[in-house]
């Protein structure tokens, strides 16, 4: 149990100095939120956090709107702040924190976040530009690569593993198929690897659960197609049971055949006529139907003729024009708004 702080002289509070109190400050904050939405941040602390921000509330006294409008701003810019450096990494975040509220107060937000994100293992690579990232990483063991891209977001982790050589690649994408929770021991052990090399300060905590064939899946969905099709065609030879199965999660171009006509309506709204003509120069005549039959009549002769005179079209256009288009779908089923098929028949998934 925390112990009992001190009580400050709360007639204090009344005057329209800035709270400097870390912990009164918080505590303004989760008053200003209100009692349901306090409620909610309660759940995510600790018994020792609970009693002493309760004990905060209890002895908050009174405040001015001064006090009020800093604290609940500082608050909010420490927010925003963590969100662009978990979104666009520490350049992003400082190159719009500066323009909007100065170098000074950038910094000084930069600092305070950063402290709160150093807890997270391997955080020094997450957001980093992948290209660096991959000359830190390439000549680490595919277990290594396989632990650090395992807490990066699928699309990070892609780009890396398109930069891998095809002999570590798959080894990497095998071991990162086959992780489930790992212990922290395991994990301490790379950190301190990573530290020593990088001189990166992380912690480890509680067993997490990391990689698997799902994560795989996801990762391999926004590889582009040129890579996609080099790793299976080498993982088929290697390990076909684990392809099949990675391929069973995934949704690709090809998919589209075991969408209803209802989703495939609703994703060619979305498409931009030129990839619609470039993602069927290659397709089956199957395929071709299912667009057409999808789509207006006088949409279906536009595109009908287009494909008649669009010549020497590269491979490399095609897969970007069916990649836009599998993205989009993608985007659609996260809204609701499309059915796509996983893992056969007993797997459609409606989100």
């Amino acid at each position: 149990m925390a112990a009992e702080p001190t009580v400050e002289n709360d007639q204090n509070r009344a005057d329209d100095e800035p709270i400097t109190d870390s912990r009164a400050k918080a505590a303004l904050v989760v008053v200003s939120l209100g009692a349901d939405r306090a409620s909610q941040i309660y759940k995510y602390l600790s018994e020792e956090d609970i009693e002493e921000l309760t004990f905060e509330v209890a002895k908050l006294g009174k405040t001015s709107n001064s006090q009020v409008e800093t604290t609940l701003d500082e608050f909010y810019k420490l927010c925003l702040t963590h969100k662009m450096m978990t979104d666009g990494g520490l350049d992003y975040a400082r190159n719009v924190l500066e323009k909007a509220f100065g170098e000074s107060t950038a910094r000084n937000l930069l600092e305070k976040v950063s402290k709160t994100l150093q807890s997270k293992p391997f955080n020094f690579f997450m957001k980093g530009d992948p290209k660096a990232l991959f000359s830190l990483l390439q000549n680490e063991r595919p277990q290594v690569i396989a632990l650090i891209m395992a807490y990066m977001e699928p699309e990070q982790a892609a780009q890396i593993l398109e930069e891998l050589s095809d002999e570590k690649r798959i080894k990497t994408l095998e071991s990162m198929a086959n992780m489930d929770r790992v212990s922290p021991e395991a994990i301490a052990i790379v950190e301190e690897e990573m530290k020593r090399k990088f001189a990166t300060i992380i912690t480890s905590e509680d067993n997490m659960s990391l990689g698997g064939v799902d994560f795989v899946a996801d990762m391999m969905n926004h590889v582009d197609r040129s890579s996609e099709r080099k790793i299976f065609e080498e993982l088929d030879k290697n390990n076909p049971d684990l392809a099949q199965t990675i391929r069973e999660k995934m949704f690709v171009f090809e998919n589209i055949l075991d969408m209803d006509d209802r989703s495939v309506q609703r994703f060619v709204r979305e498409c931009d006529t030129k990839d619609i003509v470039y993602a069927l120069k290659s397709a089956s005549e199957e395929m071709r139907t299912v667009f057409f039959s999808n789509m207006s009549k006088r949409m279906a002769d536009s595109v009908r003729a287009d494909l008649e005179i669009t010549t020497n079209v590269r491979l490399k256009d095609v897969e970007e024009a069916q990649q836009r288009i599998v993205n989009i779908i993608r985007k659609l089923e996260e809204q609701g708004e499309v059915i796509i098929k996983k893992g056969g028949e007993d797997d459609n998934i409606i989100i």
